[in-house]
């Protein structure tokens, strides 16, 4: 049983049977979860089990802590010194030999298990005679990494998260992003940069400021290392809001041998625990229009930081998407970093010029940071069907992409999903990525890639006034200026594209309509957005009344010839 929906079937069972009548169907996470990880643990452990125990009990009253010892001895970051693990308890003194187990584990593997929150559950799975039928479920599947490598354990993880999520009413995509996705998005953001990583002595890093489970981080350093590298070597740093999935990804982190403490607890926002750190490549989903309103204190306060990380701006606190896009800019080296981040729609666009939305796109615009967006197939989450685009943003770009962004519209390159899951109907099969790559690196314009200049995107937004008129008719001059008073309500804006000049539109395009209006120049503001839907619009002549007809009398055959009569009369 290697394949991970066997695997996140069989669990799925044990929770049905076990828990369920003792739970509510979605508080199963809770227990389900941390057995996972803690089988997983023992899975690994197993071989040396009677060798750590010899050890801890040899060295325990010599020595304060014989964690370093053991470690060397049997090559491994963590341990557990108990007599026990799941495969070892019996249904006598459960309750002692079961906390005796948890409590022999090494400090980093305590510090994950506390963040499951097990106490409770314990107890009532203990009063009700059910922690040992739970415990023997488990020890029918072997969870060692050989039997299932991390790639697979990451999919058993998602696939119950989804399934408990789903069962809770929670937004299962704030914990994890789909495969294919991920893919895509880790081979844009190290394709174009081959050179960095290949060769002797590498030595890069990846960070996640929503890392969930861990998933991005492993598949970029797969992607990197079976497709430019195979012996660079990765440092995979992450931070993650939510204890249960960060218990999950410092778990892995531990198994495969990454370094589990620079996986981090807290919000990315306002509990910043890699600052001042920067890295060489980031990658994150930060979740869909989730207010950020709990953390607004802090990030107005620094805000109005000058070197604070969202001193230009800030979105409104109904969604924080480009705050965590903010967060990755000021840890880019100096030397170039590349950053991949997922978001829906509202970032292209929301917000009008001078808004905290406008003001952040026109500072990453003009600083020559955006290398490309990417507009994808929709229905390709578990949890909504919405439009998403990756961006790739970058303080290094190559020569031939400096002061152009490049547009790619890959709405329509997915494939349906024999069975959707949850809301996702649709799936970006190898061939339809290698395509959306391809075009990528090539930067030439094609039907579904477009490259315009940064100015393209930026547009002057221009207050037109018009005079004040009394009862008479007579324009309202101002006492101290004699300049006419402008007449609020009639008051207009227009947006004139950067790449325009001003007084031309306003002498062609407004002064023709309304020639007493005038510009008030001192009130401009400039604004950036990306209306993605437009530039890739393709104009369908509408049909011939001809043709609407032959369509209709045609579904008139199969209406017993009610349509004709209705034209007859």
């Amino acid at each position: 049983m290697n394949n991970h929906q066997q695997i996140s079937s069989f669990i799925w069972n044990v929770a049905d049977d076990v828990l369920r009548g003792l739970f509510k169907p979605h508080e199963y996470g809770d227990v389900i979860i941390p057995f996972v990880v803690l089988r997983r643990l023992d899975c690994v452990l197993e071989p040396q089990k009677d060798k750590v125990h010899n050890l801890w009990e040899q060295f325990k009253e010599k020595i304060d802590d014989p964690t370093p010892i053991i470690q060397s001895q049997i090559g491994l970051n963590f341990f557990n010194h108990s007599q026990f693990d799941l495969s070892r308890l019996t249904a006598n003194s459960l309750k002692l030999n079961f906390y005796n187990y948890l409590n022999g584990y090494s400090k980093n593997v305590t510090e994950i298990i506390e963040n499951f929150q097990l106490e409770k559950p314990i107890e009532k799975l203990l009063k009700n005679n059910r922690l040992y039928l739970l415990i023997s479920k488990f020890k029918e599947v072997d969870l060692h990494p050989n039997v299932v490598n991390n790639h697979t354990m990451g999919q058993v993880f998602e696939e119950l998260l989804r399934k408990f999520s789903e069962m809770s009413n929670e937004t299962s995509g704030e914990h994890y992003t789909p495969r294919d996705v991920v893919k895509l998005l880790v081979s844009l953001v190290f394709s174009e940069n081959r050179d960095d990583l290949e060769g002797e002595g590498k030595i890069r890093t990846i960070f996640d400021p929503c890392c969930g489970t861990g998933g991005m981080l492993t598949i970029g350093k797969e992607w990197i290392q079976e497709n430019i590298n195979p012996d660079v070597d990765l440092r995979l740093y992450g931070q993650e809001l939510n204890p249960q999935t960060y218990a999950i990804c410092k778990s892995d982190m531990l198994i495969t041998g990454e370094n589990p403490n620079n996986i981090h607890l807290g919000s990315s926002l306002s509990e910043d625990r890699l600052q001042g750190l920067t890295f060489d490549y980031m990658i994150t989903n930060p979740p869909f229009g989730v207010s950020w309103k709990s953390e607004e204190d802090f990030v107005k306060n620094e805000s109005q930081n000058p070197n604070g990380r969202f001193f230009v701006g800030t979105p409104r606190s109904s969604d924080g998407s480009l705050l965590f896009l903010q967060h990755m800019i000021s840890k880019m080296e100096y030397k170039g970093s590349r950053i991949g981040v997922v978001f829906n729609g509202s970032p292209l666009f929301t917000g009008d010029a001078g808004s905290g939305e406008s003001e952040i796109r026109k500072w990453i615009i003009e600083n020559d940071w955006l290398e490309a967006i990417v507009a994808l197939p929709d229905q390709l989450f578990f949890n909504t069907g919405i439009s998403t685009y990756i961006w790739i943003v970058t303080n290094h770009k190559k020569p031939h992409r400096k002061g152009k962004v490049q547009l790619i519209n890959a709405t329509e390159l997915s494939s349906l999903m024999k069975k959707s899951l949850g809301s996702k109907r649709k799936y970006i099969t190898d061939t339809q990525r290698q395509e959306i790559l391809d075009t990528y690196l090539s930067c030439e314009e094609t039907s579904i890639c477009k490259m315009y200049s940064n100015e393209y995107f930026g547009y002057t937004k221009v207050t037109v006034e018009q005079p004040l008129v009394d009862e008479n008719g007579q324009v309202v001059l101002d006492k101290k200026t004699k300049h006419p008073k402008p007449d609020s309500s009639l008051r207009d804006y227009e947006r004139v594209p950067l790449q325009t000049d001003i007084q031309i539109y306003f002498d062609e395009q407004v002064k023709p309509h309304v020639p007493t209006a005038w510009m008030d120049r001192g009130k401009d503001k400039v604004g950036y957005e990306i209306n993605f839907t437009k530039y890739f619009y393709q104009y369908k002549p509408l049909r011939s009344l001809e043709e609407i007809t032959r369509d209709l009398l045609k579904l008139e055959e199969e209406s017993d010839g009610l349509l004709a009569n209705l034209i007859e009369q």
